[in-house]
């Protein structure tokens, strides 16, 4: 049941004028009388309904899409399975960037509420407690794209990342290396601390080799951070002959960084990335890489949504999609 501005006057017992000055921050409004309002907005879980109220159904038609970086080329390959299938679907698409900052995640998905979206595909490097708490509260579906939650309770389109960065580590292995280097993410994100770095761990512990954090980088997706991770491995005594990045952008620092040096790739280093986006195959030499089919996860989320949204049986809502390596330049 849709919670309605009248409820919200009748229960804090005030006019629907003064609920509607207490929404729209209109300060004519006394500050006992403003907090009872917010008090049952809160208990009764009121969001505006941006929808004319003559709208028998209630749907917009419409769904929300919050990512964190539309410019990342990782997220704009997502974003388009989402809008392609939208599109299929007959639903618009409200767009918006969270800067992968927590307060206005949570800010963006009340928005989207407060605008009676029908749905909502949410993108974020760290799926916290509190965000959680907001999802199950929603009135509408939510599906994560490329996101972890990590008790499973929000359906989620992924691959396996984990199982991919033991790949990754094992095909240097493979080839004879022991001095294997991981250029990853920010820590914070669960998908790179829990799952990426594990992975990698995981290849190492099978082969019997020790695990060195002076090989380990914890970079911010960014190509500078790439250089900086190059320069950093360049200074150790028992320099890496290999390293696996977790980011394209991340990855041509690396390169950059050691053909600066005048080494090179991949007779000296190899290297392989993990996002497989139109960066990899850009650089010289180009980049062996895991393929993760950034496309196909926004795709099956919205589809995903689709479903939640108008109340098809789901058999499956944590979806794992497969992965792969493409072998290309930077690895023999």
């Amino acid at each position: 049941m849709n919670i309605t501005i009248y409820d919200v006057a009748r229960e804090a017992n005030v006019s629907m004028a003064t609920v509607s000055r207490v929404v729209n921050g209109n300060p004519n409004v006394k500050p006992a009388t403003r907090k009872k309002v917010l008090e049952v907005i809160e208990r009764l879980g009121y969001r505006p309904n941006a929808v004319a109220r003559g709208l028998a159904s209630k749907k917009t038609t419409t769904v929300g899409v919050i990512i964190p970086d539309i410019s990342n080329i990782f997220f704009a390959e997502l974003a388009r399975g989402i809008e392609d299938i939208a599109t299929m679907y007959k639903y618009n698409i409200i767009l918006s960037n969270s800067d992968q900052n927590k307060e206005k995640e949570l800010h963006l998905l009340n928005t989207m509420l407060g605008k009676q979206v029908d749905g909502i595909v949410f993108m974020s490097g760290n799926i916290s407690e509190e965000h959680v708490a907001e999802f199950e509260r929603s009135p509408v579906p939510i599906v994560l794209a490329g996101s972890v939650e990590p008790l499973n309770k929000i359906p989620s389109v992924n691959i396996n990342y984990r199982q991919a960065a033991f790949d990754a580590t094992t095909e240097f292995i493979e080839k004879g290396h022991e001095n294997i280097a991981f250029v990853i993410g920010p820590l914070h994100n669960p998908i790179n601390s829990e799952q990426k770095l594990n992975g990698y761990k995981d290849a190492l512990e099978k082969a019997g080799l020790p695990f060195n954090e002076e090989y380990v980088f914890e970079g911010d997706y960014t190509y500078d951070s790439g250089i900086e991770a190059w320069q950093k491995f360049s200074t150790l005594e028992n320099r890496p002959t290999a390293v696996y990045v977790g980011s394209d952008e991340m990855a041509l620092g690396v390169v950059h960084g050691a053909q600066d040096e005048g080494l090179n790739i991949p007779d000296q280093v190899e290297i392989i990335t993990s996002d497989n986006t139109r960066l990899a195959q850009m650089v010289r030499p180009q980049l062996t890489s895991v393929v993760q089919p950034l496309y196909d996860i926004g795709a099956v989320a919205m589809r995903l949504l689709t479903k939640y949204m108008n109340k098809e049986k789901v058999s499956d809502n944590i979806v794992i999609l497969p992965h792969r390596i493409e072998h290309r330049s930077s690895t023999k």
